[in-house]
């Protein structure tokens, strides 16, 4: 699924339209209906890790003649993300992991304010939640690259696709849209590409007795990371990632968390320059010195499997056995 950078970019592609309305629908969304959004305005928009989220208001003449596709009945999809709402604010230990996360996730940095919001007239925020090559393409549809497995060059089919009254128009695919009852209050502390992220509380969370790889995608304290810098923050801190953090000094933790932050600032730079991210170990066969590269479907007991590419040579494994690597007198 796309990392913290593609989600940047898909938000500067969002941007230019808040405060336009929707003139238009469109897209193969069964969960959400496309047509609901017609007459709807874009107010505001937030990114916050691998979510991106679209506050959309009704238009006030619709509301003012009880016809704002805000008041109408929700349908099964919207009834169950209520219901799934009003239970996660109740009880936070049944909020969902999300996509990357390897451990338990909480709440992702993200809270809830408010209460429903479905009565006309009342803001409404759309979350979206991107899969495997999810994306917005903006005045343009998502090409066939090459056939499927039946020979068939068929385009991707946008699950959403939202014309505005600039004559714009964003198409969303590959994506899972929910809707919140209530305003996103994100926490930037969690966000590694965020000035105000918290590198104090990630390197709490990385000092844990559990695989370091383990932490990495705990998006609790780095929200926005996912499985591409996860293999190069550890390749280029030269750490192996089934070692325990419990076992790693400060200075290689705060390596490590520097790895993050650069390797993703400079991910999103070259989204916004329109050049490709150099990668060193991932989906590599050898690494830069040339070593033969492992690679392994690497996750806790029972949870979500990554593949993971390391060096034996660069990145030698800590065990339990071994003295904690303490910062140097």
């Amino acid at each position: 699924m796309p990392e913290g950078p593609s989600v940047r970019k898909f938000h500067h592609l969002v941007s230019p339209f808040v405060g336009q309305q929707v003139v238009k629908t469109g897209g193969s969304s069964k969960k959400l209906n496309p047509t609901s959004f017609q007459s709807l305005w874009l107010q505001d928009s937030q990114v916050h890790g691998k979510k991106l989220f679209l506050r959309f208001d009704p238009d006030e003449e619709a509301v003012s003649l009880g016809n704002s596709p805000l008041s109408e009945p929700l349908r099964e999809g919207e009834q169950k993300d209520k219901a799934r709402h009003h239970q996660e604010a109740s009880d936070p230990s049944s909020w969902s992991p999300g996509g990357d996360s390897a451990v338990p996730s909480g709440d992702d940095g993200l809270q809830c304010l408010g209460g429903d919001t479905l009565a006309g007239g009342a803001e409404r925020w759309l979350q979206v939640s991107f899969g495997l090559f999810g994306s917005i393409r903006v005045n343009e549809f998502s090409r066939a690259k090459k056939a499927n497995k039946r020979g068939d060059w068929r385009d991707p089919v946008p699950r959403l696709v939202l014309h505005f009254s600039g004559s714009g128009f964003l198409a969303f695919y590959n994506c899972q849209m929910t809707w919140r009852f209530s305003s996103p209050v994100v926490s930037p502390a969690s966000d590694i590409l965020s000035e105000k992220f918290h590198r104090g509380q990630a390197l709490e969370a990385l000092g844990r007795e559990q695989p370091i790889c383990y932490t990495l995608l705990d998006q609790r304290y780095f929200s926005g990371l996912g499985n591409i810098i996860k293999n190069e923050a550890l390749f280029r801190a030269g750490i192996h990632p089934l070692s325990p953090g419990s076992l790693l000094g400060l200075p290689r933790l705060e390596a490590l968390v520097d790895h993050v932050v650069a390797f993703s600032a400079d991910w999103l730079q070259g989204k916004f320059q329109g050049t490709r991210q150099h990668t060193q170990i991932y989906q590599k066969e050898q690494c830069p010195a040339g070593h033969q590269v492992v690679r392994e479907s690497l996750g806790p007991p029972g949870g979500f499997q990554r593949l993971t590419w390391w060096c034996p040579q660069c990145q030698p494994r800590l065990s339990a056995d071994e003295p904690k690597q303490l910062q140097p007198s």
